[in-house]
């Protein structure tokens, strides 16, 4: 993408700045560190987000950029850098100049099973079958690369097994080593749940009914069950019509969380209904007894008037400045009773646990600090302590803001917090970016290291932390 951008294009903050693509795939090794990388931390640090190859002619939404993994590696003290575009079908078709699937500001293209857009698998990374799965929030086909090199393996049917396709921030149960799954769309079947085994294999499948189309953002999952949501946010019987990606949050609807076996069929769903509200994401989820315990970012009116210095953007830039609180949800799958209640008021979003412990039990969970800033950008870590609501918080330095953290277990750790978190920070005035490790026991003292890299890394959507054992090995 050139540098250069056209009239339009020069009001969307979200292709400027911090937020403009890189043009260069680079490795680089041998990275000037500050502080010093701690021997018992190894594995790989790995963050996805929207990179556009090229100018875009038209409208263009955040959300459409080209998806482009930035990976940093540390093992034996040191650490090796990378990042490389995600090589979905329409990417490929977009090089090559034959691509005809527009971005959600524009009428979708259609055909006899969906209303397609360009997948851009841009939004979630996570690790099975030790390799990386990068995947769409819109649902899309999930793309296979490898953990070490972020080369594109492929695009992923499980063996030609899959049924339609896979939505972002499906989650990967460590225990089991299984991928568990939703998949939603305009056209019936509207939601649908599936796991795939450690083998990679397509083991479970159901449809789950639901009285329309939906538009779902995460689920959780515990031991036994699969948490799936139904919320008020709707698409527009105008939108619909035209094939407009048109949404709004009806007022009149509740928000509703399904209770799903594992493995049971969509008719074994238990539905909990609560005042309607819409959520991102999910922070984690576990039995206690009877009841099933959920805590998630809780999405809450931002109070801004539309920002008109962005012209047709306002919209969307509006809906972009994230405003949400740490809330939890209790559901009692004995006696039907249910609770919600807010853990605080700090405004924070894109949470993380410790990945071995996801649909167990946790103390702790860290969150990015959202500022109070017209566009979406992270100021620093909240460590949270769910026994009792309060909180360490990490503030990057001045002009630095960051990607969403991961918790990496320190090597031979027993303790959920024994270990480090580690995050991708860009300078928004330098284009100075680092990667940051920092004590979780301790998170507020000052890094432990810093490690330079040697290009911008523009802000972005999600990341994840792998071991070093979770790798596939070299063949």
């Amino acid at each position: 993408m050139s540098p250069e951008t056209n009239g339009l294009n020069q009001l969307n903050p979200y292709l400027l700045g911090p937020y403009a693509p890189v043009e260069s795939e680079i490795t680089a090794v041998h990275l000037e560190v500050t502080g010093e990388i701690p021997a018992d931390f190894a594995g790989a640090y790995y963050r996805n987000g929207p990179n556009p190859l090229h100018e875009p002619m038209g409208m263009h939404h955040w959300f459409d950029g080209d998806g482009m993994l930035h990976a940093i590696y540390f093992e034996d003290g040191k650490a090796e850098y990378r990042n490389r575009y995600i090589q979905t079908t329409d990417f490929q078709d977009e090089k090559q100049g034959t691509l005809n699937k527009p971005g959600i500001f524009e009428r979708a293209m259609a055909d006899d099973r969906s209303t397609v857009y360009k997948d851009t698998a841009n939004t979630d990374i996570v690790m099975h079958d030790g390799e990386l799965l990068a995947l769409w929030y819109i649902s899309g086909q999930p793309v296979r690369l490898d953990s070490r090199t972020l080369e594109t393996i492929r695009t992923e049917t499980f063996a030609g097994k899959l049924p339609n396709n896979v939505s972002a921030h499906s989650k990967v149960d460590l225990n089991t080593g299984e991928f568990l799954f939703f998949d939603y769309a305009l056209y019936e079947p509207w939601y649908s749940f599936g796991i795939v085994d450690k083998d990679n294999r397509l083991t479970h499948f159901t449809q789950i009914e639901m009285p329309g189309p939906r538009l779902p953002h995460d689920m959780a999952i515990t031991e036994n069950y699969a948490i799936l949501m139904d919320l008020p946010m709707v698409f527009t019987e105008q939108g619909l019509r035209n094939k407009l990606w048109t949404i709004h949050q009806d007022p009149g609807l509740p928000t509703r969380f399904g209770v799903l076996p594992r493995h049971g069929e969509g008719s074994n769903i238990r539905w909990f209904e609560f005042p309607g509200c819409y959520i991102y994401h999910v922070v984690n989820a576990w039995e206690e007894g009877d009841s099933v315990v959920l805590y998630c970012c809780k999405m809450i009116d931002n109070g801004r008037d539309l920002p008109s210095q962005y012209g047709p953007y306002a919209p969307m830039v509006n809906v972009l400045a994230l405003r949400a609180v740490l809330t939890k949800w209790t559901m009692n799958l004995r006696t039907g009773e249910s609770r919600e209640e807010q853990v605080d008021d700090s405004i924070s979003e894109f949470p993380v646990v410790n990945l071995g412990l996801l649909g167990h039990e946790t103390r702790y969970a860290y969150l990015a600090s959202i500022p109070d800033t017209g566009t979406q950008m992270f100021d620093g870590i909240l460590k949270y302590d769910l026994t009792d609501g309060t909180y360490a918080t990490h503030r990057f330095d001045e002009h630095f803001y960051g990607s969403e953290p991961a918790f990496a277990p320190r090597l031979g750790a027993t303790a959920e917090d024994d270990g480090y978190v580690v995050t991708f920070v860009s300078n928004v005035v330098t284009g100075e970016s680092r990667a940051l490790i920092l004590d979780a026991r301790n998170l507020a003292d000052k890094p432990v290291a810093q490690v330079h890299i040697p290009q911008r890394i523009p802000l972005g959507f999600h990341g994840t932390w792998a071991n070093l054992s979770e790798f596939r090995p070299a063949v």
